[in-house]
């Protein structure tokens, strides 16, 4: 498929992490068109464009920037750097090859709200990355970009990282609030939503990496560019894949939004040692699992949701003929049963016995009720709590007994897992 790489064009170019270099790359060209118009200019901008939300739930970015309110309050934007999502690491990639697109965007996103301060809130694991971006944002400060007098337009904007813990939980926009306000990373009960009561207590816009990095090329080449790209008007722009699993070369991948598992299969080098593709998962644990018939639908928020799946955070893990299903979903039931916060009794109790379950099938101690057990505890879990963590955890259980069910009669009358431990190191299995 032949591209021009726009959120990944300075990948590999180290010159770009200061501001000169940057700048002899293009960069901050877009914020200083931006600050040549109005606010609400730049907003509509960004909902001509189609852009939707890069984090997971897809939401149009311009849409929600919309819903700030015109108040003498303190406006605030929260970019959401918690990349925590197993299998999602695009996020790294952005920040560690090309900060000062980050901070730009984030710029821009201010600018057009009204907000004076913007907060980047980055995973604890992120060392390195959060290190680049401090270096970064000292050196925009120094040049002007940040600080009192926004590249000579009179607009103030102060920008600060602040590092998370390492809870999962924190990537929920109001877990992450709380986390930022200094409390217990717990999600809030919405309504208000943060638009309007968000970081303290002031109207918040809250984005992803990725989704702030497609603002400066909007500005720069116009809404109508941008809706250009993708497979319509609803999924538009530049995407980043995630590729991990049995491929050949896992790595952040860049297409069209919409792009198929076997345009990504074919820039990460085919399956691993040339096996069959079984099953993957489009859009990070949370998104259902889908069979390998899916394989030639495109990767876009509408195309997965109609095939039972989502984009997500397309986070695309790739699973092949000697893959364990059951133990796969189990894997991923630990994770949440170990993330989940424990404020909703139906997360809470459900991710703990969704774990149980599965380590018992996967241990040949299941019984013929399992599958309807683990259907019955799906529909307990779905939209019963604060967050969506829950229904995160039901993704991949429910596909699992939906649409893969002999996997589990597998397990079943037999001595355990029928298929085999595969470990890999340096590519080669042992």
């Amino acid at each position: 498929m032949a591209y021009e790489p726009i959120l990944t064009r300075n990948v590999g170019k180290p010159e770009v992490l200061t501001v000169a270099g940057y700048r002899a790359a293009g960069g901050y060209a877009a914020l200083a068109k931006a600050v040549g118009m109005e606010p609400g200019e730049v907003t509509e901008e960004v909902k001509t464009s189609g852009l939707r939300g890069r984090g997971g739930a897809g939401f149009p970015a311009g849409l929600k920037w919309g819903f700030i309110p015109r108040t003498d309050k303190p406006k605030y934007l929260v970019c959401n750097a918690d990349e925590s999502e197993p299998g999602t690491f695009k996020d790294r990639v952005l920040m560690e090859n090309d900060p000062h697109q980050l901070i730009e965007g984030c710029a821009i996103c201010c600018y057009a709200v009204g907000a004076n301060t913007c907060y980047i809130y980055i995973r604890g694991e992120y060392v390195e990355p959060a290190d680049i971006l401090e270096r970064a944002i000292r050196d925009a400060y120094e040049a002007g970009v940040l600080g009192d007098n926004m590249l000579g337009s009179g607009f103030k904007l102060d920008m600060r990282i602040h590092r998370g813990a390492g809870a999962y939980i924190c990537g929920e926009e109001t877990g992450m609030l709380e986390s930022l306000e200094g409390r217990r990373g717990q999600p809030r009960v919405k309504p208000p939503f943060p638009a309007v009561v968000g970081a303290f207590g002031c109207p918040t816009v809250i984005n992803n990496v990725e989704t702030l990095c497609n603002v400066p090329h909007i500005i720069e080449r116009g809404g109508d560019w941008f809706r250009a790209i993708g497979t319509d008007e609803r999924n538009t722009g530049p995407k980043l894949y995630c590729v991990s699993g049995h491929v050949a070369r896992p790595g952040v991948y860049e297409f069209p939004i919409g792009a198929t598992l076997d345009d990504v299969l074919g820039s990460a080098g085919g399956m691993l040692e040339g096996r069959q593709l079984k099953a993957f998962i489009p859009g990070g644990a949370s998104a259902p699992i889908l069979a390998a018939e899916h394989r030639g639908v495109p990767m876009d928020f509408d195309s997965m949701a109609g095939v039972g799946s989502m984009l997500g955070s397309a986070a695309v893990i790739v699973m092949d003929d000697t893959t364990c299903l059951v133990r796969s979903v189990s894997r991923l039931a630990k994770f949440f049963q170990h993330e989940s916060c424990g404020q909703c009794t139906p997360c809470r109790e459900g991710t703990n016995w969704a774990a149980m379950v599965l380590a018992r099938l996967e241990a040949g101690q299941g019984t013929t009720a399992d599958r309807e057990l683990i259907l019955r505890m799906t529909n307990n879990m779905s939209g019963t709590a604060l967050c969506p963590l829950a229904d995160a955890a039901v993704g991949p259980l429910r596909s699992l007994a939906s649409s893969f069910p002999d996997e589990i009669e597998a397990h079943l009358g037999g001595d355990g897992c029928p298929y085999p431990v595969r470990r890999y190191f340096s590519g080669e299995a042992g």
